[in-house]
């Protein structure tokens, strides 16, 4: 259960005549004593809201006189991840066609959306307006081939596509059955079962230039397979990760890469001269290498030497491309 959903269950629980004690809040939100305090801290102090304690009853209450009996949560009490995932979903259905098919059973929705970051920010009209959600380098995909993908992939069928190599420019055919789609990094892709090379792919859809549903079953692979090989390494660029990429980077830039997360499986520290050292595990230097290239003189490679000499031939390609 998550903050937003305990906050609106206290309120539930506080609003009963008698109150209700620390064991009775315990028992139905299914967290810690310290957890549950610092609820009841962020609830009264934070927003606002008049919770009181009764020695004699041993329970806590909502003060009604001084709350409201209708008054729901004030002010902002929703987290970034939760403004942003109504942000999102809000932002994804005003890209529906008006008149498409689907538009009027979304419309209620979209009112409970509305409602939801109403009662979260206490102005959902400010909140759409004063908070921007700006996707960058967003890739069209043809909504035919989405839904041609999306029919195979829920009914378990191959796909027959052609996709263009971007790295040899060249477009092969190939019979593939889907696994899953995936949105990255503002973008769509298929992870499939390549049966021309016999092993697990990921295809950028934009770069599928035709699609067809075949009538052959699609091969299934299990979950953990495919969690260990497209998600242990870095990046779309996946398989099972054989090196580690070790990163050091500026003092200044180490303000902000030591809060991010580049890999699930990244350690960090930060070095006696205020540099930050970045560790994670990689497969294909592809996504990787783009990445380092994109923080300048801000990092260093340390390791290992391929990743580095590679890193340093762009530097030299680029130098004589500027006329170094």
């Amino acid at each position: 259960m998550d903050r937003t959903e305990r906050f609106y269950k206290i309120q539930a629980l506080l609003k009963r005549t008698r109150g209700v004690t620390m064991r009775e809040l315990q028992g139905t939100l299914d967290v810690s004593r310290s957890t549950l305090c610092r609820d009841l801290d962020y609830l009264r102090d934070r927003l606002g809201v008049p919770i009181v304690w009764n020695p004699k009853l041993q329970v806590y209450r909502i003060d009604g006189e001084a709350y409201g009996e209708h008054q729901e949560l004030p002010g902002v009490w929703f987290s970034e991840r939760e403004i942003y995932a109504l942000l999102a979903m809000m932002s994804l259905i005003d890209q529906l066609e008006p008149a498409g098919l689907l538009a009027p059973r979304i419309a209620p929705l979209k009112a409970r959306l509305n409602q939801l970051l109403e009662d979260g920010t206490g102005s959902a009209k400010e909140a759409v307006r004063r908070i921007r959600i700006l996707p960058i380098g967003q890739r069209s995909v043809d909504s035919e081939l989405f839904q041609t993908m999306v029919d195979a992939l829920i009914h378990r069928k191959r796909l027959n596509i052609r996709h263009l190599g971007r790295r040899t420019s060249q477009v092969t055919e190939r019979d593939v059955s889907p696994q899953r789609l995936v949105y990255y990094r503002d973008n769509w892709y298929l992870d499939a079962f390549c049966h021309l090379r016999d092993n697990l792919r990921s295809f950028a859809l934009d770069a599928i230039e035709f699609a067809v549903s075949s009538d052959k079953p699609a091969v299934s692979v299990d979950e953990l397979t495919l969690k260990a090989f497209f998600e242990d390494s870095y990046g779309i660029f996946n398989g099972k990760p054989d090196k580690v990429a070790k990163l050091k980077f500026t003092p200044f830039r180490s303000q902000w890469v030591s809060r991010e997360i580049w890999h699930p499986q990244q350690t960090g520290q930060y070095l006696a001269d205020g540099s930050y050292q970045l560790e994670l595990p990689y497969r294909m230097d592809t996504e990787l290498l783009r990445e380092i290239l994109k923080e300048g003189s801000e990092v260093e490679v340390l390791a290992p030497e391929s990743l580095r000499q590679q890193v340093a031939r762009c530097i030299v390609l680029a130098e004589k491309l500027y006329g170094g």
